[in-house]
């Protein structure tokens, strides 16, 4: 079970981790164009890997004995996994979605080079709030790791 937990909490919170690499400033359309599907695929991950964790992590809590619920490791790995979907779900969705819509324009289909302003908006919000995932996916590992000495 703690296997099966901590693999699913790699592959959930993993892609978040990459989409820096992504989404690099200064990318032109064309590349772009390539990776905006690839991040649209890696989505599958933390939906599935996400949520394995979470049950699993619930699942060894109940069978093990881990003490009170209202721990800090415990309460506050739950309310980071919250944060983080908020975060991936209603702040980098709708930035993608526009960028997306942006690429796939056919009045845009023949733009190359550099991105324009409007796009290049949605790019860097995007990736901030991927930064901001990745620092809470980071400080959620660490809740994981430690929560022996933080209980």
């Amino acid at each position: 079970m703690v296997l099966l937990h901590v693999l699913s909490a790699i592959i959930g919170v993993g892609p978040t981790f990459f989409s820096h690499v992504l989404l690099r400033k200064n990318q032109s359309i064309e590349s772009l164009r390539l990776t905006a599907p690839l991040l649209k695929k890696l989505e599958f991950f933390p939906k599935i890997g996400g949520t394995i964790a979470v049950l699993s992590g619930l699942a060894l809590f109940f069978l093990g004995e881990y003490g009170s619920f209202l721990q800090l490791w415990l309460i506050g790995s739950l309310i980071l996994y919250i944060f983080i979907q908020i975060v991936v779900i209603g702040m980098v969705t709708p930035q993608m979605n526009k960028l997306n819509t942006w690429l796939n324009d056919p009045k845009n289909a023949a733009a190359t080079g550099t991105l324009p302003e409007e796009p290049t908006s949605y790019l860097s919000k995007a990736n901030q709030y991927f930064y901001v995932a990745s620092g809470m996916g980071t400080l959620l590992f660490i809740f994981m790791i430690l929560k022996p000495v933080i209980s």
